[in-house]
């Protein structure tokens, strides 16, 4: 175990000791959990307030600071277990879940020590898949079981793991006392959810430990050229890319984490991954990671993106439902996840965080707006299986005759002709994704075929991004990804209510996804010069303003409330 480089890396961001080949805890930690696994009756610990004084002695045994944890997740603590949580739910977490968390804890070292023995060629066959730091612009996959996992957040939600040194690795927080202060010193009922669903997950696994896996994986796109990874795309492949634009379908409602597509589902991340989950934030990356707890963990081992980077998670359960949003956010019970399982243990679930520009305002309609926005995008929806094609894509992207494709005169000057290709939005999308049903475990090569990409108004809202240059981008991208098809949710955004017509217009004239790329460069370069106000919709389709007059100016680039 001590010559394992993948245990070094992550050795100081974890509470224990390695001596002769062992993970352990020091002995008065073991002592305490001892305890506290016994239950109430003999540990006497049977309410938040002195649930919060036993992590603190435990704290003290592995010399954790007391300048480390909030000073106000006592207090948290304190409020949540003995004033806002049901009295008999109280109860019953402190009889029967708390002494069964502290059991997972007790194995913990056990736990890591056989995932280290499998983690080589274990899993996948010449992939390195242990536990480790997975650093900036170090591609990568970890691979962990949903019980180690468990463990896992059990140490967070006891404040366990050392913190000091986390900064410097530009790693997020991972302890849960922050979001226990957030309840004392910033109540909101949403907050007060949020913590009823961590609750609910830990009670669900103690009740019955899930044996499935999950997988974490920090995508790169080159800066460098090397044969065998995929290089960060100039803006000459995308002026110059001949790829036909995938299958668009819209949706005007609904939610990215109900569609049952065999789909990546997008991640509007922070490029700190799980952004405010441990704080105060509620909003799309948040709730997800409140409803699939499993997330968190990446939180542990994954620093925060570069331009060229996304992560990628395979295999989380949902344990939570939910209603609202941001500030109206409230658990609302169960859920029991139905998604089929892969080959490897994992359900198929695939979540990519990607991160947009914060506060963009007009950089985000400069060429090199642009193009971060779309290689984000594109490394977020890339397969990895398809690395070679992609390759290849280059290659000869490289080579293409900048004259061969139309001019953006001829483009936009094609006139308004008949949108009823209606198969390429709204319900055809069932011809695309095959029905799995009744075959629980496939091989990879096969359940990679099918995978589109489900997404929305990415990098939008709080982050102040042009939701109809970004829906663009994005189709850009997964149409370049090679995904057969991308779902847009929409959320009811008025700046997108021609969104359909629009998709129509482009698909009934045959642009390709090099085509659309440069109609949106010279559209943000005339707005750059301020020669347009008018939304992008309207900008190439005029004949379209009579419709919807939302489309002109339907972007304001000052607003921001992110930052």
């Amino acid at each position: 175990m001590e010559k394992r480089e993948d245990l070094k890396s992550i050795l100081p961001f974890l509470p224990f000791s390695l001596r002769s080949s062992s993970l352990f805890w020091p002995a008065p930690v073991v002592e305490a959990l001892t305890d506290l696994s016994k239950g109430p009756h003999h540990s006497k610990i049977d309410s938040g307030e002195v649930l919060f004084i036993a992590i603190s002695d435990i704290r003290n045994s592995l010399s954790l600071h007391d300048f480390s944890i909030d000073t106000s997740a006592s207090q948290g603590f304190a409020l949540f277990f003995d004033d806002l949580l049901p009295r008999d739910e109280a109860a019953k977490g402190f009889e029967e879940v708390v002494p069964q968390l502290a059991n997972l804890l007790l194995r913990l070292p056990s736990l890591l020590e056989t995932h280290y023995e499998n983690a080589d060629d274990g899993v996948l066959k010449g992939v390195k898949t242990g536990l480790r730091l997975l650093e900036s612009q170090e591609p990568g996959t970890v691979f962990l079981s949903q019980e180690l996992i468990g463990a896992l957040l059990a140490c967070a939600l006891f404040c366990l793991f050392p913190t000091s040194h986390r900064g410097a690795k530009h790693l997020p927080m991972i302890n849960f006392d922050h979001l226990f202060a957030c309840l004392h010193d910033h109540y909101e009922e949403a907050f007060k959810n949020k913590l009823k669903c961590i609750v609910h997950y830990f009670g669900r696994i103690c009740s019955s430990i899930p044996v499935g896996f999950v997988s974490f994986e920090r995508k790169v796109l080159s800066l460098e050229y090397s044969p065998s990874c995929i290089p960060y795309p100039k803006e000459k492949l995308w002026s110059q890319s001949n790829i036909s634009l995938c299958h668009f379908e819209i949706s005007v409602s609904g939610l990215i984490e109900d569609q049952s597509r065999e789909a990546i589902e997008v991640d509007f991340a922070n490029m700190y991954l799980g952004g405010g989950a441990l704080v105060r934030g509620c909003v799309q990356e948040e709730i997800r990671f409140m409803i699939n707890p499993e997330l968190i963990a990446g939180m542990l081992f994954l620093p925060c993106m570069a331009d060229n980077e996304a992560i990628e998670i395979v295999g989380t359960e949902r344990f939570s439902s939910y209603t609202g949003y941001a500030s109206s956010f409230r658990f609302n019970g169960d859920y029991v996840d139905k998604k089929d399982i892969d080959v490897l243990g994992r359900r198929k679930t695939r979540i990519v965080a990607i991160d947009a520009l914060c506060c963009p305002g007009k950089s985000q309609y400069q060429l090199e707006g642009l193009l971060r926005e779309i290689n984000k995008a594109f490394c977020g929806f890339m397969d990895q299986c398809k690395c070679h094609q992609y390759q290849q894509l280059f290659k000869d992207d490289q080579t293409v005759n900048a004259i061969g494709g139309r001019s953006i005169v001829n483009l936009l000057s094609l006139g308004h002709t008949s949108t009823s290709s209606q198969a390429t939005v709204g319900t055809s999308g069932n011809q695309l994704a095959r029905n799995h049903e009744g075959h629980k475990y496939q091989p990879l090569d096969n359940i990679q075929l099918e995978i589109g990409v489900v997404t929305g108004n990415w990098g939008c809202g709080a982050f102040g991004g042009d939701p109809q240059l970004k829906a663009m981008l994005q189709w850009i991208a997964a149409s370049q990804a090679m995904r057969p098809f991308i779902l847009y949710y929409t959320f009811g955004l008025e700046a997108l209510q021609m969104l359909e017509q629009v998709i129509q217009w482009i698909v009934s004239h045959k642009w390709t996804a090099g085509e659309l790329w440069n109609v949106l460069v010279e559209y943000s370069s005339q707005r750059l010069r301020e020669e347009t106000r008018v939304g992008f919709f309207n900008w190439p389709l005029p004949s379209l303003s009579s419709h919807d007059d939302t489309l002109n100016d339907s972007y304001d680039d000052r607003t921001c409330s992110c930052c």
